[in-house]
């Protein structure tokens, strides 16, 4: 008898549509209806699941962090016992992947990021899910002996953070840095910081 492999969930399905639609029309693009037809789903479907919104931005915020997680590859982040070239070349690694496979997911987390600067209760939600990946690099760069982990941790999400805006949508769209140019910015930054 065939094995039945499962489909994505209705709900990760409703989420990544909402991701999509996000990345294609922005903002103004994603409701529940164009999120329903998007997807193939009888009308009313993602009004079903996420009732509101609010509970839609949630869904689609929480997907995206699920995501992000798997571009990031935050289980192959190094030790710290690597030392800061390795960090370099994980990080490296994760900001290119994101730049060349996934720009539309990198674009529709920017969306979501200026929605959140309207919406307190999906800014709390938005700077939680982020949190995950804040903490462990406040963990490596701790590891690596910075005398100070909040700014560098800062620096180091700053500097990534710029680099993903000015090639997705800033006015670096068209020039997307190899993965040696941006491992070469990143060790750059880290040598500055941690004097290595």
């Amino acid at each position: 008898m065939p094995v039945r492999t499962a489909g994505p969930s209705r709900s990760d399905l409703v989420a990544d549509t909402a991701l999509a639609l996000l990345a294609e029309r922005g903002m103004r693009g994603l409701t529940h209806r164009a999120v329903d037809e998007a997807a193939g789903l009888p009308q009313g479907s993602t009004s079903n699941l996420a009732r509101t919104r609010q509970a839609l931005l949630e869904l689609t915020v929480r997907r995206l962090a699920e995501r992000e997680a798997r571009v990031l590859a935050l289980h192959e982040m190094p030790d710290p016992g690597a030392g800061a070239a390795s960090l370099a070349d994980a990080l490296a690694l994760a900001a290119h992947r994101a730049l060349t496979g996934h720009r539309a997911l990198t674009l529709a987390r920017y969306e979501l990021a200026l929605e959140a600067t309207r919406r307190p209760e999906l800014r709390a939600f938005f700077d939680a899910t982020g949190a995950r990946f804040r903490d462990q690099l406040a963990a490596l760069v701790t590891g690596l002996g910075s005398t100070d982990p909040a700014r560098h941790t800062l620096s180091l999400i700053a500097w990534a953070d710029g680099l993903l805006f000015s090639c997705v949508a800033g006015s670096f769209g068209a020039d997307v840095p190899s993965l040696e140019e941006v491992r070469a910015g990143l060790r750059e930054l880290l040598e500055g910081m941690l004097g290595g």
